[in-house]
């Protein structure tokens, strides 16, 4: 019997490419902070002013305004990402249909682009929360279907 979790499967192929994505864009939102902490000379921790401060007078600083609002988007992904991850491994499991697994992982992706979209520009709400609960739902949906499957 193949196993659910090989890429000749193309739902777990699917969820493979899905999943990386946007593991991929929550690691460059690391990036993207390191990246406004040196345009804005925002830094948490002393080291870095000693060592990165292009003035002598910069301090540390947890309350920069776009430093933060990356750091809140980059958490929102951890949040929401991980668990994606490990419930679309169960979900994977329960052999669901190529094309509604399709969907799902596709609907999953494009939330989370679109909501770092719209926590970055910014854009008016609902736009944020929208995006948040359709990724969220499709997390629960998978939970869902794993939990049926097993019960």
């Amino acid at each position: 019997m193949a196993s659910p979790f090989s890429l000749d499967n193309p739902v777990f192929s699917k969820f493979a490419f899905y999943s990386t994505v946007v593991l991929s864009k929550t690691l460059c939102m690391s990036e993207l902070t390191t990246l406004n902490r040196m345009r804005k000379q925002a830094f948490a921790n002393e080291e870095d002013v000693q060592c990165f401060a292009k003035s002598k007078h910069a301090e540390v600083t947890t309350s920069d305004a776009s430093v933060e609002r990356v750091r809140r988007c980059h958490l929102n992904d951890l949040e929401n990402v991980l668990p994606f991850v490990l419930v679309g491994l169960m979900y994977v499991s329960t052999k669901p249909g190529v094309v509604e697994a399709s969907r799902v992982f596709q609907i999953f992706a494009a939330s989370r682009l679109l909501h770092t979209a719209a926590y970055l520009l910014p854009l008016p709400q609902p736009s944020r929360a929208l995006t948040f609960f359709t990724g969220y739902g499709v997390t629960f949906f998978m939970a869902y279907k794993v939990l049926k499957a097993v019960y």
